[in-house]
């Protein structure tokens, strides 16, 4: 069977390298892809905004079944288009993408359903969303409702801070993604992250991880789409994955089906363990990035035969397995990242780094040129590595990092430390 997948991130790196190794895959191809990519995949220049284009390419390498990795073109309908012309497809419809597209539309589900979340309001209104503020004081959150590329979360510690918020988003910086806010109370605990395969109908829980947002060390700075990752998270234990199906990700699931949008692909759950329990942050309507990486890493089964079971309705009969290893990834970054930064620097060693035992370097935003690669982004590479505990992951990803020659480039010192402390405690 042929093989597109859609994106040109290090999830899609990630899925490619995997998808690569199914006896199910025949050609491969990932449009626009990376230079990274291009080293298990025929990448093709095809934008993931040009459905038109998507469909005839489709139709000219007979591809079997695409894989959409990236929100926008999932929340924008390119999965419904595929259906209409009879093409299988992984990821949610449109309407089901709303559970990322649209924060207010998945807290108005939690509170019709009693799903465990903070308290919110949504407004379109600047004074009445500076109203609801000031009653319910600070800290508090105030997130644009819609796609914001990961910055449209703003955690305000006054109410001076919220209130510039909402001037900020009502005013437009994030556009039409700004026209509405919602504004949660602030969750006191520890965010962990909680992956689901659905068919629209059958849950098959997959794995849990944790991700790093702020951009340096000891979580300081501004947030950014995420600065390295490690699966599983220890801080999910097997009650806590137990009460996140029954309470979160089931009924969502079920209030998905009867409102007429089934959702059909991977629920990524962003959650708060707090005092109480479990409470859902947000959804995100594909893998995470770079929480795929580290997932990818450690799946010890085919994994396209997996993706095909959410679209035909028959992930019950799916059956999976997972290596008994921890996965680390670190993100380096483009220096001034996630401000400016410079793109088309060269990045050199990347073999002689990927060459160490239990890693693999996944490519975010680069390009391959005149035999160099080149960075194209923001986060640049994700330096992945297996262990039997945490840090030993680590230390394997660092010293890859050690290895790799580009001075343009940064990446946090500190990936994983919770759960190595958390090693250290139960040692």
């Amino acid at each position: 069977m042929n093989i597109l997948v859609i994106g040109s991130g290090g999830r899609e790196h990630a899925l490619c390298w995997a998808i690569r190794k199914s006896p199910l895959c025949e050609a491969l191809y990932c449009a626009p892809g990376n230079g990274g990519i291009a080293d298990v995949a025929d990448c093709v220049a095809l934008p993931p905004a040009d459905f038109d284009a998507i469909v005839a390419f489709v139709r000219e390498k007979n591809i079997g079944f695409v894989v959409v990795g990236p929100e926008d073109p999932l929340v924008n309908g390119l999965v419904d288009r595929l259906d209409a012309e009879g093409i299988p497809s992984f990821g949610p419809s449109a309407q089901a993408a709303q559970l990322e597209g649209s924060k207010g539309f998945t807290k108005d589900l939690c509170a019709g359903w009693d799903i465990p979340t903070a308290a919110y309001g949504r407004f379109s209104d600047a004074a009445a969303a500076k109203a609801f503020i000031a009653e319910k004081g600070a800290p508090i959150v105030v997130k644009a409702d819609g796609l914001a590329a990961g910055k449209g979360v703003i955690i305000a510690m006054t109410t001076g801070e919220a209130d510039t918020a909402i001037d900020a988003i009502l005013g437009g910086r994030f556009g039409a993604a700004g026209a509405e806010v919602v504004v949660e109370e602030f969750l006191e605990g520890e965010e962990a992250s909680f992956f689901a395969l659905c068919d629209g109908t059958h849950v098959l829980p997959l794995a849990t991880a944790q991700d790093h947002k702020r951009v340096f060390d000891n979580d300081e700075g501004p947030n950014t789409g995420g600065m390295g990752a490690y699966s599983p998270a220890p801080v999910m234990t097997p009650g806590l994955s137990v009460r996140v199906m029954r309470e979160s990700i089931e009924p969502t699931v079920a209030a998905m089906r009867e409102k007429g949008m089934p959702f059909k692909g991977v629920l990524y759950a962003g959650l708060m363990i707090t005092a109480e329990g479990p409470k859902l942050i947000e959804y995100n309507a594909r893998f995470g990035d770079p929480e795929c990486q580290v997932l990818m890493m450690r799946l010890d089964c085919d994994v396209l035969p997996l993706l095909m079971a959410a679209h035909d309705g028959t992930l019950d009969k799916a059956s999976l397995r997972w290596k008994d290893e921890v996965a680390l990834t670190v993100v380096m970054a483009a220096q001034g990242y996630p401000g400016d930064y410079r793109k088309n620097t060269e990045i050199r060693n990347l073999a002689e780094a990927g060459a160490e035992d239990g890693v693999e370097i996944f490519h975010a935003g680069t390009k391959a040129e005149d035999g160099r690669i080149l960075s194209t982004g923001g986060r640049v590479l994700n330096v992945t590595a297996t262990g039997r505990t945490t840090a030993e992951a680590q230390a394997r990803a660092y010293r890859a990092v050690a290895r790799i020659d580009w001075p343009e480039g940064f990446c946090r010192r500190d990936i994983g430390y919770r759960a190595i402390e958390r090693e250290k405690q139960n040692a």
